[in-house]
């Protein structure tokens, strides 16, 4: 952990105004390690340690984030919006470079200007489910046209060819000896009989009848700003933004938003797919990304509701069957448990396919 000192020099290297009087921590987040900087004068500064380990490469990361909040703001000031510095984040260079990340000999750091009265939320309900619907459509809607490539920052984060392959390695390989449990070879084989079909989305872009487009990659309700009226000013936490399927945006909201329970409740009893969550979300979703859905895009919707419980069923069961050297884990069948869940969570969408579609097709 370092020191105020420390931080206070790490500070005092971007062009920030004013002079630093103490640098508090802020927020819960998992991934970086986030920091209020508090000044003499009116504006405060979010700084923030890049995990290098997830992100591995920095200037990539950065790229993508200061190209898609550029752009945005040119939306915004030629949509005539006002207060654009509350809408969108803006990110601080270093005095002496355009760059905007510091590499202090150890770690990666950057500043943001900080937005003022804002809060995030955690509670998932059908207000804020549509809220996030219409949030993240719109950050697609308002990216559609963006000339400028990105990069994947993590490279293929949500591409399920790859983690059915790593499946099928983990269990050839079976470095523990779990397969030998009758209960995980059951799994292994419910499993593999929808790899093909969960599949699907890869092979339709090599046929070219998917696009890819910029997508936030990590929707959650808490990764939106709301004013005190209760208005979403912006959407937060960019790291994760590349160019992906929209289904990453829909299905991965809806993988944690509309479960029952959480993740690793092992009473899989209590897994159910809440229809108001998905209703909500779609609702708000469609308002907002109907300019630029494709009939493929939309009508393969309910497909990626169903896509995100399985790719993390695969993803929790391969590093259970390698012997947990990937997820933290509390007990040592924690990620069995997480699989166990994952899988329910897949049967109760699948069960649920038919409303999906019809629910969305009366959003026309």
């Amino acid at each position: 952990m370092k020191s105020q000192e420390e931080l206070f020099g790490i500070v005092g290297r971007f062009a920030v105004d004013g002079q630093v009087r103490s640098v508090e921590p802020l927020g819960n987040g998992l991934i970086n390690d986030t920091f209020k900087v508090i000044m003499d004068g009116e504006e405060s500064y979010v700084l923030q340690r890049i995990n290098h380990a997830i992100f591995t490469d920095v200037d990539l990361l950065q790229h993508n984030i200061e190209v898609v909040t550029a752009h945005l703001r040119e939306k915004l000031i030629a949509a005539g919006e006002t207060d654009i510095d509350r809408k969108v984040l803006r990110f601080v260079p270093l005095k002496d470079s355009p760059k905007t990340y510091f590499w202090d000999g150890g770690s990666y750091w950057r500043t943001s200007v900080f937005i003022p009265d804002t809060f995030t939320h955690e509670t998932v309900n059908p207000e804020y489910s549509y809220y996030a619907g219409k949030a993240f459509g719109l950050f697609e809607a308002r990216l559609a046209d963006l000339k400028e490539p990105l990069g994947e920052t993590i490279p293929d984060f949500h591409n399920m060819e790859l983690r059915d392959r790593q499946l099928k390695e983990a269990i050839a390989a079976d470095p523990v000896g779990r397969m030998a449990d009758p209960e995980v070879r059951r799994i292994a084989d419910f499993l593999s009989g929808y790899s093909f079909e969960m599949c699907k989305a890869e092979r339709m872009y090599r046929e070219g009848i998917l696009p890819k487009r910029i997508c936030h990659c990590d929707t959650k309700v808490n990764n939106m700003l709301f004013d005190a009226a209760g208005n979403v000013l912006c959407v937060i936490d960019l790291d994760t933004v590349m160019p992906s399927f929209v289904f990453s945006d829909f299905g991965d909201f809806l993988r944690t938003g509309a479960n029952t329970v959480a993740e690793d409740d092992p009473d899989i009893d209590r897994v159910e797919f809440n229809m108001e969550i998905f209703k909500a979300f779609s609702r708000g979703y469609i308002e907002s990304a109907s300019s630029f859905l494709t009939p493929v895009e939309r009508e393969n919707l309910p497909y990626a509701v169903s896509l995100f419980p399985y790719m993390q069923a695969v993803r929790f069961f391969a590093d259970y069957i390698n012997g947990d050297t990937y997820y933290r884990i509390r007990y040592p069948e924690h990620n069995l448990v997480r699989t166990r869940n994952q899988v329910r969570l897949f049967q109760k969408t699948l069960e649920k396919r038919g409303e999906m579609a019809a629910y969305l097709d009366s959003l026309a």
